[in-house]
């Protein structure tokens, strides 16, 4: 199943993508996981609407360098333990929206990731039941003000400006294994990044874990899951799409204001 989000009469909507057609539902994310929506009866081309971020997340938790490829292109030794940093949900923009190119930076990267959206409130959960707290997953964006990353020894100021964080189309239900995904960067559609989660260092079921541990992980939460190598710069007027097999592509814009 694919669940998309998109605005009508001015509020936010949920609907379910089949055959090119979004059904709306009544009902959220917590209610899409226990199956417990309902179809209004409206339907919608999707061509002919707009989608929004797929989920509300109260909070995104990133990874860093959980790529074995991205380590060595940063000729960094492989973490001991999952590197993890997190982006405000101001960050958040969807599926065609412009990324904005903040006037405190010079040096803007894309990161193409796998973005992990939580199902249920998850609390200390154990690696053999984490997957099962998951909704779904999405296509995302860590995009990082490269400059800016050094300069205080903390990520989230160059990781957290506003439209910094582009998750979409949808969220796909229906994907079994992970750690078994495709995933490519496409920068004006010239291919850049291009690697397998299965060169995860931590796989999903391990950060979830690891994260919920830490903090309570609510539903329409998202993990991103770190970058393939192949990262670099964007500059405004460039496009950036990521794909990620069997979820969809997700294109955004650059933009200077």
């Amino acid at each position: 199943m694919r669940i998309v989000s998109f605005s009508r009469n001015g509020e936010r909507k949920y609907g379910v993508v089949e055959n090119g057609l979004v059904h709306e539902i009544d009902g959220d994310l917590e209610s899409c996981y226990f199956n417990n929506y309902r179809r209004s009866g409206n339907e919608f081309r999707l061509d002919h609407i707009s989608l929004l971020p797929p989920c509300e997340p109260t909070k995104i938790v990133c990874l860093g360098l959980n790529y074995r490829g991205h380590a060595e292109e940063m000729k960094l030794p492989l973490p001991s333990a999952p590197i993890i940093f997190m982006k405000p949900a101001t960050a958040v923009i969807g599926p065609g929206e412009s990324i904005v190119y903040p006037p405190q930076s010079s040096r803007v990267d894309y990161e193409a990731e796998l973005g992990v959206v939580m199902g249920r409130r998850a609390h200390r959960v154990n690696q053999a039941e984490a997957l099962d707290y998951v909704l779904g997953y999405t296509c995302a964006n860590d995009v990082t003000a490269r400059d800016l990353q050094s300069k205080n020894g903390q990520w989230i100021y160059a990781k957290g400006f506003d439209t910094f964080a582009p998750l979409g189309p949808w969220i796909e239900t229906g994907l079994q294994n992970p750690e078994n995904l495709e995933i490519k960067g496409y920068l004006n559609e010239k291919l850049v990044q291009y690697a397998s989660t299965a060169d995860h260092i931590f796989p999903v079921h391990e950060l979830i874990a690891y994260i919920s541990a830490c903090m309570t992980l609510l539903p329409g939460d998202v993990i991103i899951t770190g970058t393939p190598p192949g990262i670099g710069p964007l500059a405004p007027g460039d496009t950036f799409e990521v794909e990620i097999s069997g979820i969809g592509k997700l294109l955004n814009r650059v933009i200077k204001t």
